[in-house]
């Protein structure tokens, strides 16, 4: 375990230079061809530094953080696109926002005061639950195969969700001002495109957005016309989410891809795309109550992801090596207790 954090940490330390030269050379650029040759390395570079990990947790934080968000914020950098462009006038502050996933909160009129004290409860919660998970896998054996299954569907939402929130706290310390949130209660999503559009890990969201889905549908837009040009971009966008799935599995697993991962995006691409669809062609008032369209969303989203998405992580014993993972980091911390 220590040989793997001090890879870690020699990971991102390669990461912030390569970053302190994006702020210095590129930036100074014009857009376009050149700053994207400039920039070539180190797309290449963030594709590599993952390999040099093996701990499934840490490489799959540095995956996501650089190969995914960082590699697309800097595609977008090429192009003098949000966020990283205008630079930042602070080096640190280009770093944060290159490399982890936040996104400044736009400044609104003061809002419910009561939120903050709210998602603390709700935090200290999901913390307890995540407890309790890694309590019951050691009863897994005696346990049913999809209820634990469902329990790694739980763990997976809330794990990503608590390392994306101390990250946004991380630079909040650092620069003072607030992040939007990465995650908005996806429970509570009343169909798949408010549950993948609007609730689940938004920071993909916000980074897709502009580097998928607004290209293709200003293309959709000239052969299909303004009215249907969404669902091609829609379908892009979940294919190019699929890929990167597939890209970070094979980091953590080191296995050729089964392509089953990108199969669950392709097809709620498709279901999101026809949810569009019906929503312009079927009035408001004869549609599914949003309870039970939000149930059915969520039933949709957990089955296939036990059928599609969860399969290849327990195949390869991912679930396996997260929790034994998990065993170390607690032993590392009791000995390190003076009690």
């Amino acid at each position: 375990m220590e040989n793997e954090l001090h890879n870690f940490i020699k990971v991102w330390i390669l990461a912030i230079i390569s970053l302190c030269y994006c702020f210095y050379i590129p930036s100074k650029l014009p857009k376009g061809i050149f700053k994207l040759i400039s920039l070539t390395p180190i797309f290449i570079f963030f594709l590599y530094l993952p390999l040099t990990i093996s701990t499934a947790h840490l490489v799959g934080i540095t995956a996501f953080f650089l190969s995914w968000l960082a590699n697309f914020k800097l595609l977008l950098f090429c192009f003098d696109q949000p966020p990283l462009s205008p630079p930042p006038s602070n080096l640190f502050h280009f770093i944060s926002l290159a490399s982890l996933p936040i996104k400044p909160k736009q400044k609104t009129p003061s809002q419910n005061r009561s939120k903050p004290p709210q998602r603390s409860i709700l935090f200290a919660i999901k913390v307890l639950i995540l407890a309790l998970l890694y309590h019951c896998y050691s009863y897994k054996q005696i346990l049913n195969k999809n209820v634990v299954l469902a329990m790694y569907c739980v763990h997976i939402y809330i794990e990503l969700e608590l390392i994306l929130a101390l990250a946004a706290t991380l630079a909040r310390a650092m620069f003072g001002f607030e992040f939007e949130p990465q995650f908005n209660e996806p429970y509570l999503a009343t169909s798949l495109q408010d549950f993948w559009g609007r609730r689940w890990n938004l920071m993909v969201t916000s980074i897709l957005r502009p580097t998928v889905y607004y290209p293709i549908r200003r293309i959709s837009t000239r052969l299909l016309g303004s009215r249907w040009a969404s669902l091609p971009a829609i379908v892009v966008v979940f294919v190019v989410s699929g890929l990167m799935h597939e890209l970070i599995f094979y980091y953590m697993t080191r296995v050729a891809p089964s392509w089953e991962v990108t199969w669950f995006f392709i097809l709620h691409g498709v279901a999101v795309a026809a949810e569009v669809v019906v929503k312009k062609v079927v009035p408001e008032k004869m549609r599914l109550h949003p309870v039970v369209s939000g149930a059915s969303a969520l039933g949709f989203v957990a089955v296939t992801a036990v059928w599609l998405f969860l399969p290849q992580l327990v195949r390869n014993g991912v679930d396996e090596k997260n929790i034994g993972e998990y065993s170390k980091v607690m032993d590392l911390i009791k000995g390190l207790l003076p009690f």
